[in-house]
């Protein structure tokens, strides 16, 4: 579990603009993508989808729930759907921290590559928090990323890539469900600083 959530933070904190010349790190139209994910235990699947107008980010995780990220409101919750549905709100404010150390990364580009078939540009990343490489399509979908941070590794590969207009009822809270704030405004098991 702590290897899915330092793939996921990692890409979820990877998010704003940079100066220099680096890959598009938003995707510039709406798709879904079930990436195999590798890391400390056994390899697992998870499924991302982004509503890219509205900012909006969905992280499925088989048999927990899901993960929702407003990057445009700066706010985000989990929903656990075992033994009910619970929500649980994340502040995103506790991102910022992760942003502004990205804001010091230096891109490298790397070389073109195709991924699940489909072409992307391997780029290196290298800053204070941590070091590793990402190919990425023109429209800004991550295809494979490999990082470490904190003595820790974790990557992510995508297995099925399906571009196409996001229901987004997918992306708003279940209605009824009890709410409850996360304790250090944290994920269960991402270590405090991770990179992509």
């Amino acid at each position: 579990m702590r290897s899915v959530f330092l793939a996921i933070s990692a890409l979820a904190f990877s998010l704003p603009a940079l100066a220099q010349e680096a890959p598009r790190l938003f995707p510039s139209r709406d798709v879904a993508v079930t990436y195999r994910v590798s890391g400390a235990g056994p390899m697992q699947e998870v499924t991302m989808a982004w509503a890219a107008a509205a900012r909006l980010m969905r992280v499925d995780l088989a048999g927990m729930g899901y993960t929702i990220a407003d990057f445009a409101g700066q706010k985000g919750f989990m929903v656990m759907e075992i033994p009910q549905p619970m929500v649980m709100d994340i502040p995103m404010a506790q991102a910022g921290a992760h942003m502004r150390a990205l804001d010091s990364a230096r891109f490298t580009r790397l070389g073109a590559d195709r991924v699940a078939g489909i072409a992307c540009t391997n780029w290196r990343h290298e800053g204070p928090q941590g070091s590793g490489t990402g190919c990425f399509t023109d429209d800004g979908v991550m295809l494979r990323s490999q990082g470490s941070a904190q003595g820790m590794q974790g990557g992510l590969e995508a297995l099925r890539v399906t571009y196409g207009a996001q229901d987004m009822a997918r992306f708003q809270r279940p209605a009824g469900a009890p709410s409850m704030q996360m304790p250090g405004g944290m994920l269960p098991g991402v270590p405090p600083v991770s990179k992509r």
